[in-house]
């Protein structure tokens, strides 16, 4: 009977003790996916004023410049997010490809802007 009742209390340890640990799991990949989606949007957002303040949005392929404006106006969207805001609605691999566009045209206009050491 007791060997019984200690398989039953030894069980339900077990279980909350997974359950507890799933839970974990799950609370730190989110929080660990939203850590990088906050860094990567702020990072693009950077990317982003910095075409706008040497070059000018204006001078964007369009689909570059959809991408731009729709960074600005949702600094908290993921690329899903922003890729159904988009008219037509893009992939979030579009969105991505269009991002990492940006970020090489950013390193690109900051790189000239740059003051360069001049020899001696």
């Amino acid at each position: 009977m007791q060997a019984h009742q200690g398989l039953l209390e030894y069980e339900k340890v077990r279980v909350v003790k997974g359950i507890r640990n799933r839970t974990n799991r799950l609370v730190n990949y989110e929080t660990a996916n939203l850590t990088r989606t906050a860094f990567a949007a702020h990072e693009q957002v950077k990317n982003i004023k910095t075409i706008q303040d040497t070059r000018g949005l204006e001078t964007l392929p369009p689909s570059l410049r959809q991408a731009a404006r729709l960074r600005l106006r949702f600094p908290e969207a993921t690329l899903h997010e922003l890729g159904s805001k988009a008219s037509p609605p893009l992939s979030k691999s579009t969105v991505n490809h269009r991002m990492r566009r940006i970020k090489t045209l950013a390193q690109k206009a900051a790189a000239q802007t740059e003051p360069r050491d001049l020899p001696s």
